[in-house]
C-alpha cells in the first residue's frame, strides 16, 4: 500500500494537488490484505532464530508446527554471549568472542569500543569508581583519540562519573537494561554476518522499510494514516 502511495505521489509531484487518503480508506484497504498464518508464523521464527532465541524458537516451534530452518544447537554460543552481555558481564563475553571468532573485535574497532564502553558503565553502575577511571585511561582514552567519532559516547558515559547518583543524572539512559540489549543485539549481528548469515531479523527490516516509505511520502507531502507507534502498531491520520 505505501507503494501505491508513492507511484500516486510520483504522479502528481508536479502539480499542485497532493495525494491525500483518509484513515477509513487506509483501515479498508489493511483489512483487504490478507496475511497467512502460515507466513506469520515464519516471521516470528526467523526473529527469534536470528536473535538467539532458542528456548522460545523450541517452544513456538511445538506449539505451531513452523518448520527450523537452522539447527539450534548452532545457537548455544550465541545465546551465552547473549546472556553475558545482559547480565553485564562484559569481559566474559568479550573472551567468549574472541574464542569463537579471533578476528571479529580486532577487525571491528567500533564494536569493540561498545563492548569495552559497557563494561565501563557497568563499573559506574556497582560504584566502582576508581576501576572505572582506571579502565578508562588504560582501555578508552587512546580510542577518543584515536577516532574523533566516538568522543561523544566516550564523554558522555565519563560523565557519569560527574553524579553521586548517576541513575538519575541526565545521562541515565546509559543505564538501563536496554543499552545491554542495544550492545547484545549489535554484536550477535555481527557474529551472525561473519558466519555468513542472516544479521538481522526479516521483522527488523520490514519495519526499516515501512520507515523508509512513510519518509519519502513526508518528503512529497502526502496525507496518509501515519505509524506513530511501531510497539503498538497505532496508525495516526496525518494533519
Amino acid at each position: 500500500m505505501y507503494s501505491d502511495l508513492m507511484m500516486a505521489c510520483s504522479r502528481t509531484s508536479s502539480s499542485d494537488k497532493s495525494v491525500e487518503i483518509s484513515k477509513e480508506e487506509w483501515m479498508a484497504k489493511l483489512k483487504g490484505v490478507h496475511i497467512s498464518r502460515t507466513d506469520m508464523n515464519k516471521l516470528i521464527m526467523n526473529y527469534l532464530v536470528t536473535e538467539g532465541f532458542k528456548e522460545a524458537a523450541e517452544k513456538f516451534c511445538m506449539e505451531s508446527g513452523t518448520q527450523i530452518e537452522s539447527e539450534l544447537n548452532s545457537l548455544d554460543d550465541r545465546i551465552h554471549i547473549r546472556e553475558a552481555i545482559q547480565d553485564g558481564r562484559i569481559e566474559v563475553a568479550i573472551a567468549m568472542v574472541n574464542t569463537l571468532h579471533p578476528d571479529l573485535l580486532d577487525n571491528d574497532k567500533y564494536l569493540f569500543f561498545h563492548l569495552q564502553q559497557q563494561h565501563l558503565i557497568e563499573l559506574i553502575r556497582q560504584r566502582s569508581l576508581e576501576s572505572a577511571l582506571d579502565y578508562a585511561q588504560v582501555h578508552l582514552a587512546e580510542r577518543g583519540e584515536e577516532n574523533k567519532d566516538i568522543l561523544p559516547e566516550l564523554e558522555r558515559t565519563l560523565a557519569l562519573l560527574a553524579f553521586e547518583d548517576p541513575e538519575n543524572s541526565p545521562f541515565r539512559d546509559l543505564l538501563h537494561l536496554s543499552q545491554r540489549q542495544k550492545v547484545a543485539s549489535e554484536l550477535n549481528a555481527a557474529i551472525l554476518e561473519i558466519e555468513n548469515k542472516e544479521s538481522s531479523p526479516q521483522l527488523a527490516n520490514l519495519l526499516k522499510l515501512l520507515l523508509w516509505s512513510q519518509e519519502q511520502l513526508d518528503s512529497k507531502k502526502a496525507k496518509y494514516p501515519r505509524m506513530k507507534d511501531l510497539a503498538n502498531g497505532e496508525i495516526k491520520e496525518s494533519k
